[in-house]
């Protein structure tokens, strides 16, 4: 067995197929199916079921592909355990984010970290909780920055790094909008905006207003946050958001606190119990946790 020969399968599962993998590794479609069909008899087992539209792991191929991926990581490893004993911290690090992170300053702590290790390769991508940890599961992140899961996943390390508000925003001229915190029960005959059924956000909607006695009617769904307030701005319905997002620059909204108990949503960074991160990553960890403490201290 040879290490390209994982390398391919990594990138054939990775890919969702044999012709764009070659794609990424820029070798010829037929060297990945040969390597792969290589390691397969080697192995002795079906790695993949083939099929013409897609291909699929079997539970022999979950195993190897596990193993195969702690076997990369450790190289990778090597390859930044090399660089700090040399003095320098070199690497990549992952980084999956929600939208909303106006208290933290993402781009600002993200800039600082860069100009402290400058030969650290950092990528960021954004989405919504359940789709960064997918990304966790599958490798595509290293770390994830989101709304805290409170432990409903074991395999996921959290550590909080602030707390965003959530408040109900209304168009300038509604009838409420003039005054200041409402309870959620004032807008149960309203029509609301929210991201889609699987997000954090419509979750917390859901669960805020069955304690208020009644069930949201969400008639306006987009993946894009602030284009929720754009849609209140106009009057389309009403919402509920991070505050951060509600009073940062854009469309004129009436934010209202949701009263009489405020709904707080922790955030912090998330990453897999299991699988150890690299240098790199563990310094961007504590490097993000650490300027997270310093924007807490007056």
């Amino acid at each position: 067995m040879e290490l390209r020969q994982f390398v391919y399968f990594d990138a054939v599962v990775r890919h969702g197929g044999f012709t764009r993998a070659a794609e990424q590794l820029r070798v010829a479609q037929p060297a990945v199916s040969a390597q792969l069909r290589k390691l397969e008899a080697e192995l002795g087992v079906t790695l993949l079921e083939r099929t013409t539209r897609r291909v699929r792991l079997t539970r022999a191929g979950e195993l190897v592909l596990g193993r195969a991926r702690r076997v990369f990581e450790e190289l990778d490893g090597v390859r930044d355990d090399l660089a700090l004993l040399a003095g320098e911290l070199r690497g990549r690090v992952r980084i999956g984010s929600i939208q909303a992170t106006g208290p933290f300053r993402l781009a600002e702590a993200l800039a600082a970290f860069h100009r402290e290790f400058p030969d650290v390769e950092l990528s960021l991508t954004a989405g919504r909780l359940a789709q960064l940890i997918t990304d966790l599961d599958d490798d595509v992140i290293d770390l994830a920055i989101g709304p805290l899961p409170g432990g409903r996943f074991d395999r996921i390390v959290e550590h909080p790094l602030f707390d965003d508000e959530l408040v109900l925003i209304t168009a300038p001229e509604h009838p409420l909008a003039g005054r200041d915190g409402l309870p959620l029960s004032a807008v149960r005959d309203e029509v609301f905006a929210c991201l889609p059924a699987e997000s954090g956000l419509r979750r917390r909607l859901d669960d805020a207003c069955a304690a208020a006695g009644f069930a949201p009617t969400v008639r306006y769904e987009t993946t894009i946050v602030p284009q929720l307030r754009e849609l209140v701005s106009h009057g389309l319905g009403v919402a509920l958001l991070a505050r951060s997002v509600a009073e940062a620059p854009g469309p004129q909204v009436a934010v209202h606190p949701i009263s009489p108990s405020p709904i707080s949503r922790p955030v912090g960074v998330l990453h897999l119990r299991d699988r150890p991160l690299g240098p790199a990553a563990r310094r961007c960890h504590r490097f993000l946790t650490d300027w997270a403490d310093a924007g807490k201290r007056p």
